[in-house]
This record gives structure tokens, C-alpha cells and sequence, in this order.
């Protein structure tokens, strides 16, 4: 068995020694002044996270795909970002992938040994047909996560973008990989309680890559999310009020517009802007990548 006492994730921490004996608002006091950290660790990695953004963008723009490959905390917070981009930013569901060590199961419950097989790891990259467009990002707090380490090693293998990242300084990758993000969240509050400091760490870290990718990739329109999808009423009124900032229209005005248009909020700015139909505005926007700036700046 590997010795992971020296893992700093796995070290005690000094300012949380007595905190069995203290006060409800004195425990969660503690809790977020160790949060507050968590932010410097982050911003330490920036030129790592985007390079890693840099490398997404470059797959996206050949046909490739993103995936995060973690276990336990790890796998689950892959899984919630990617299933985000889909109503955020209008893409495929297919374009932002989580696997999680023990599968969908494992999203809700604790599945024992699941992270322990680097061949499992190795296979779940083989079943997911990932090729060399796309990008893998082995999620391991620890460092140590077997099944991230076969994931990486195969994908490595047949020649995809590789992304590490982890919270210890100590621990790389078993192969070689293109990106390491290390942001160093110290000891947690509860000795091993990655789901904590370096959970947060993780979570911020994917919402960047996959935010910072997506504007890049024309999802984005100054700061407003012009590809969400509308499926409910509350994402109908966001894209009504989206059209009414750029456009200056009313309310009434601006859902008939999202109805002309079929209800791509993108298509509906440009219908509006160069006073245009709907054909016209797709074919527009699929000529300059989806960029409304470059098709406004083209007039």
C-alpha cells in the first residue's frame, strides 16, 4: 500500500486541532477563513489553467472533445461542469464529458475500490472512443488516483491534449502529460477531507476552463450567455432580457424576436442589428464561427 502520510491533503491542520470543541459559529468561522485560501492557490495556477484553456479551445476547433476523469469528489464535480454546458452554452452534449470512477452509480453513493484499478481507468478512455482531437482532464486531489493515472497513460497513449491536476506539490503523473495544474490547498479542516479546500480548488478551476473556453469559442457576446438553450421559463425570460439589453426592445418586442428566431438568442441579436431574416442571420453566423462581434464588425 502506497504511504500517503506526507500528502499535504492528508497532513492535520494546525488552525483546526480543537475544532471538535468549539462553538457552532466559531466552527464555521474556521471553515471559511481555510476557504478564503483557496482563492490565492487558484490564482497562483493561472498561467497553467490558461494554457490548459488554450489547448481546450485548440480541440474544439478540430472536431475534439473535452473529457474529466476523476473519482469520488473528483469524478462528481467533472460530471456537474460538463452536464452544465449543454443549457448554458448551447453545445453538444457531447462536447463536455464526466467520467467517474464505478460509473453513474457512483455519483450518488461511495463506490468501494472503484479508484484503486488503473486498468479500469485505461479502458474507460478505450470505451469512450476518445481519439487524438480530443483533451483529458485527470482529476486526482491527491495526485495519486490510480484510475486518473490509467486514464492519462492511455490517452497519452494514442496521442490526446492531456491535463493533470491535482493539490499536492509532490505528486505527477505516472506518464507525460501537456498541462499540470497544482493550486496547493494545504491541510483540510478535517485531515483527508478533500471534498473541501480542494474540492472548492477543483470546482473553480473547471468552471474557468470550461467559461473561458466557451467565450473563446464565440458562446459569449460581451457578458451575456447568447447560446443558452431555452427550456424552461426562467431560461425563456433570461433570453428575453438578453435581446432587450443588446437590442433595446420591450419585452413584447424582444419574445417575438426570440420566437422569429426560433429561439437561438445569438440569431435573434443579429436579425435585429442588420435589420435581416432568420436564414440570413444563420448563414451569417455560421460564416464567421459564431462570433456576433466579427459578424457586426463585418458590416
Amino acid at each position: 500500500m502506497k504511504d500517503r502520510s506526507k500528502l499535504t491533503t492528508e497532513q492535520r491542520n494546525c488552525s483546526t486541532h480543537d475544532i471538535d470543541c468549539k462553538s457552532t459559529l466559531e466552527i464555521v468561522d474556521i471553515i471559511n477563513s481555510e476557504d478564503s485560501t483557496v482563492i490565492d492557490a487558484v490564482h497562483k495556477e493561472r498561467q497553467s489553467i490558461s494554457k490548459a484553456v488554450d489547448l481546450t479551445v485548440k480541440s474544439f476547433k478540430k472536431g475534439g472533445r473535452l473529457f474529466y476523469i476523476g473519482a469520488g469528489t473528483s469524478g462528481r464535480l467533472g460530471v456537474l461542469d460538463a452536464s452544465e454546458c449543454p443549457p448554458t452554452f448551447g453545445t453538444n452534449p457531447e462536447l463536455v464529458n464526466g467520467i467517474i470512477a464505478g460509473g453513474i452509480d457512483a455519483l450518488t453513493r461511495s463506490i468501494e475500490g472503484a479508484e484503486d484499478r488503473h486498468i479500469d481507468g485505461e479502458q474507460a478512455i478505450i470505451e469512450n472512443d476518445i481519439t487524438a482531437n480530443d483533451i483529458v482532464v485527470g482529476i486526482a486531489t491527491s495526485g495519486t488516483t490510480p484510475f486518473v493515472h490509467g486514464a492519462l497513460a492511455q490517452a497519452n497513449k494514442i496521442g490526446a491534449t492531456t491535463v493533470f491536476l491535482c493539490c499536492n506539490p509532490d505528486t505527477n503523473p505516472s506518464s507525460d502529460v501537456d498541462v499540470t495544474i497544482r493550486p496547493i490547498t494545504g491541510p483540510e479542516v478535517i485531515t483527508g477531507s478533500t471534498r473541501m479546500k480542494a474540492g472548492t480548488a477543483t470546482k473553480i478551476i473547471l468552471n474557468t476552463l470550461t467559461t473561458a473556453s466557451m467565450i473563446k469559442m464565440g458562446k459569449v457576446y460581451e457578458n451575456l450567455m447568447v447560446d443558452l438553450q431555452v427550456k424552461n421559463i426562467k431560461l425563456k425570460d433570461r433570453a428575453e432580457r438578453i435581446i432587450m439589453t443588446v437590442t433595446d426592445l420591450d419585452r413584447d418586442a424582444a419574445g417575438k424576436l426570440l420566437y422569429d428566431a426560433k429561439g437561438n438568442v445569438k440569431t435573434a441579436i443579429i436579425m435585429h442589428k442588420l435589420q435581416t431574416d432568420y436564414d440570413d442571420a444563420r448563414k451569417k453566423l455560421e460564416e464567421y464561427d459564431g462570433l456576433i462581434m466579427k459578424v457586426l464588425n463585418s458590416v
